[in-house]
């Protein structure tokens, strides 16, 4: 009868001991998925939101820079520029955005991205056109012409374009605040794994400590009965 119970009891410890086993082998896979999750929404937040974002202030810096160009040579009627020169500098702004609209195409976006990307395209190339019509009135010398074409349409062209990177960039910071609520989300999720890890090894501690003092008792009981 006693070597019955001690079996008992030991099939009762390696129960305990594998559910420990297996409870630390889930949760160490759950902490380790939160990890890898964790990992991924910090990268994604760098390559996909701060890399991005940098790259469209810089498109906006360079729409900036090639308006102000325009202006400049329209008001003074070219002033120190040479109609060549004018151009070089536009075809080197042009490139430059032309570069970083690409660059920024082949980072992860949401669909609204997609569609305000999609308009902001339009209106880049629709900017460019009308900078290629006002190069050729101002190389013709219609200052005129070319004050006309550019208040009309010329500067409204620009300034959607600024609005829409504007956009852009707002749709940026809200998908950023996302990640990061994401992140918060998954370290929660970690310290609650490791809690429940503590709590775990806590109580199969004690249910082992029980089995094991009631052995202790039983044993006592019986040592007592043989004796008398």
């Amino acid at each position: 009868m006693r070597f019955a119970y001690s079996i008992k009891q030991k099939i009762k410890i390696a129960t305990l001991l594998f559910c420990v086993m297996g409870c630390s082998i889930l949760i160490r896979f759950l902490e380790d998925k939160s990890v890898k999750d964790m990992n991924e929404s910090f990268v994604s937040m760098y390559k996909d939101r701060l890399i991005p974002a940098t790259d469209l202030f810089y498109v906006a810096q360079n729409s900036y820079a090639k308006r102000s160009l325009l202006e400049s040579a329209l008001y003074t009627q070219f002033g120190s520029l040479s109609p060549g020169s004018l151009t070089e500098q536009l075809n080197v702004f042009n490139t430059v955005i032309d570069s970083l609209i690409k660059k920024y195409e082949k980072t992860f976006l949401v669909e609204q991205e997609k569609q305000h990307l999609i308009e902001l395209k339009d209106r880049l190339a629709h900017t460019e056109q009308l900078d290629t019509e006002l190069l050729l009135l101002l190389r013709n010398k219609d200052f005129a012409g070319a004050g006309k074409l550019y208040e009309n349409a010329g500067r409204v062209s620009s300034d959607r374009t600024i609005q829409k990177l504007s956009e852009l960039m707002g749709i940026q910071t809200r998908v950023g605040e996302e990640l990061i609520r994401d992140s918060d989300y998954m370290v929660s999720g970690s310290k609650l794994y490791s809690s429940l890890q503590i709590a775990l090894a806590i109580v199969i501690g004690i249910l082992i400590v029980g089995i094991v003092f009631t052995s202790n008792v039983v044993k006592i009981t019986n040592e007592k009965f043989n004796l008398n």
